[in-house]
């Protein structure tokens, strides 16, 4: 039965269940489904809560990343994209990583308050921040908070570099930002996308813009001197893995200058949440998928060793390397991403500047 026939299936959202959250000592089950007055998982609508932050900016040490400095203006995500890491950050607050994180969005108002305090700090020195690390920083709800535009307002107001991950092209509200930002290379864009198969798109990313509406961003991004890398992220073995030419083609005519690719692992409670996922989106492929993507992370769904977790190994891994860098050499050749210029940075000159209030 595919989930077009299943009347349980959750239409609109990418997790089908709400996984148990370990640090909670308790949880809902359903045992006798007579004895129910009422569903026990509803599709409910969005909820937002609250989070006075008390710093914005994390630092990673991770190997594994090039970017060590990010910001994250929202936690949970609407998007719902089945597979994302982000999901089990969800757990820390007491919801689970499951339907929770799609719906159950904690918001920090506060975010460019803190940005600006950073920046002031005594001997900083400038860093290239990314925004969104974790979730979109373009999510549906930024579009009425436009807290991620007031952070972008004060990456220009002080010249400092700024890296950003997105698959939404609200990003294009800010055109008049990012093209100043671009004409000083502190900018770089970084946009998703995992299919160009709108079918699988809608399952695996239900909330989020097209294929072809992504493509459309990068082309208007890299016609305003914006540099775009691609990211054709995550690569999913036996379900998107064949695209990557195609996406990377696609990116290149667009404008992009770079690609990206990590693939896939299921660490935590998104191991649970894929399965159950695609054994209702793609019963004849779920083993099929399950079983590849084992491979590639020494015989787990999950991967948490540095060097392997983000690019796997093992023959499915090296085939989709070798795609990859097949497809990079053809249609990238002699494009690169332009460096950031650190020496543009405006200091505070340890006074409190403000730019809100």
């Amino acid at each position: 039965m595919s989930h077009e026939e299943n009347p349980d299936f959750f239409k609109g959202r990418g997790a089908q269940v709400n996984t148990h959250n370990k640090f909670a000592k308790n949880s809902y089950v359903l045992q006798h489904i007579e004895g129910l007055d009422e569903p026990l998982l509803e599709n409910t609508a969005t909820q937002i809560f609250e989070e006075n932050a008390k710093k914005i900016v994390s630092e990673s040490d991770s190997p594994d990343l090039s970017h060590f400095y990010s910001i994250n203006p929202y936690q949970g995500c609407e998007h719902g994209c089945v597979y994302c890491y982000a999901r089990n950050t969800h757990e820390y607050y007491g919801f689970s990583a499951g339907l929770d994180f799609e719906r159950k969005i904690i918001v920090k108002r506060n975010a460019p308050v803190l940005l600006e305090q950073y920046f002031n700090k005594k001997n900083y020195q400038p860093v290239c921040v990314l925004l969104s690390g974790n979730t979109d920083c373009y999510q549906p709800i930024e579009r009425d908070l436009k807290i991620t535009r007031s952070l972008l307002q004060l990456f220009l107001k002080y010249r400092n570099p700024v890296s950003i991950i997105t698959k939404n092209n609200l990003i294009l509200r800010d055109l008049d930002i990012l093209t100043e930002l671009a004409a000083m290379n502190l900018v770089h864009v970084n946009l998703s996308v995992t299919s160009l198969d709108e079918q699988l798109r809608q399952k695996l990313e239900p909330r989020t813009v097209t294929a072809s509406g992504r493509l459309s961003v990068i082309q208007k991004l890299s016609e305003k001197g914006i540099p775009v890398r691609v990211m054709a992220a995550p690569i999913i073995p036996g379900l998107n893995s064949n695209e990557i030419p195609k996406i990377i083609e696609a990116a290149a005519d667009r404008g992009a200058l770079s690609a990206g690719f990590t693939i896939v692992r299921l660490n935590g409670s998104v191991a649970e949440i894929f399965t159950d996922w695609i054994t209702k989106a793609f019963p004849n492929k779920a083993e099929k998928v399950l079983n590849m993507i084992r491979s590639c992370h020494d015989g787990n769904l999950n991967d948490s060793e540095f060097g392997r977790r983000m690019g796997g190994d093992g023959k499915v891994a090296e085939s989709i390397h070798q795609l990859y860098n097949m497809a990079c050499n053809r249609f990238l050749a002699g494009k690169e991403m332009p460096a950031f210029d650190f020496d543009l940075f405006v200091p505070g000159r340890g006074r409190q500047t403000k730019l809100f209030g």
